[in-house]
């Protein structure tokens, strides 16, 4: 990645721009949106404190330990074109890696996160210490009291609540020392629960979409005012210096999406409330 000075780039006009990057940890965290809403409202709070706009967002699932986030560098290339520092949530949402938190400081982009907005490169590069021996403590707790557990012989509480009058010899046998999450028969979440938590999941997924545009959707609907067509809106956006949340050149497609999505926000953000 190609290392861009902070002092060699040209202050943007107008508010602070801010690109902002989300990350969760599994893949159900994603499907689910569990945890994603949190670091959004934290990112929106911040950004509306600092009189900034956000002007695009990135969100990944993956695990801390790994260094390759296609999203993330996809976020550090749009917000050093767009002269935008990179904002997160909280400093673990980055990594709990000394290693590649240097490597982000080198990269040339500023960035802060909401939790410690006034932390400079040594009080990060220090918290990023702790994080990782926070994070190898953890696993090292985790992975004993699994071996323990699993040594123990034990029979999950979730398999001895289906089997009220006594679990099964041959059942205690095939499942002893296996955590319930483990089992399928301990599975409690039906068809329709793995639906609605694609549709939240998709839910969130738009609203950031309408909080990464938010700033030009105002714009877009006076350049539709004037009678101009998608593919033109597009274009005089491009002439303006805005690119989509990706890095990439407007198209009449994107416009419609963003314009579309913007109309259904209200409706979207009333599903979410009832829900």
């Amino acid at each position: 990645m190609e290392s861009i000075a902070v002092s060699d780039r040209t202050p943007a006009a107008g508010p602070p721009r801010l690109v902002a990057y989300y990350r969760v940890s599994t893949a159900k965290q994603g499907e689910s949106g569990l945890g994603l809403e949190g670091q959004v409202a934290a990112v929106e709070a911040f950004a509306a404190g600092l009189g900034a706009v956000v002007v695009a967002a990135y969100e990944e699932v993956e695990t801390g330990k790994r260094a390759d986030r296609p999203e993330l560098a996809k976020a550090l290339a749009h917000a050093r074109l767009a002269r935008a520092r990179l904002v997160i949530a909280k400093l673990d949402r980055l990594a709990r890696n000394v290693h590649f938190t240097s490597g982000l400081m080198e990269s040339g982009v500023d960035f802060v996160a909401c939790d410690n907005p006034h932390a400079n490169r040594l009080t990060i590069h220090i918290l990023a210490a702790v994080a990782e021996d926070e994070a190898r403590r953890i696993s090292e707790r985790t992975k004993a009291a699994l071996a323990a557990y699993k040594a123990s012989g034990r029979v999950s509480r979730r398999l001895r609540l289906l089997h009220p009058g006594g679990v099964p010899p041959e059942v205690a046998a095939a499942a002893a020392g296996r955590l319930g999450a483990g089992l399928p028969q301990c599975r409690s979440l039906t068809p329709e629960g793995r639906a609605l938590g694609r549709a939240r999941a998709a839910e969130s997924r738009s609203a950031a979409a309408v909080a990464a545009y938010a700033h030009l959707v105002g714009a877009m609907r006076g350049m539709r005012a004037e009678g101009l067509s998608l593919r033109a809106v597009a274009a005089r956006l491009d002439a303006l210096g805005h690119s989509t949340r990706r890095g990439r050149p407007w198209n009449a497609a994107q416009v419609k999406r963003v314009l579309d999505r913007a109309s259904a926000a209200p409706r979207i953000d009333s599903m979410t409330r009832s829900s």
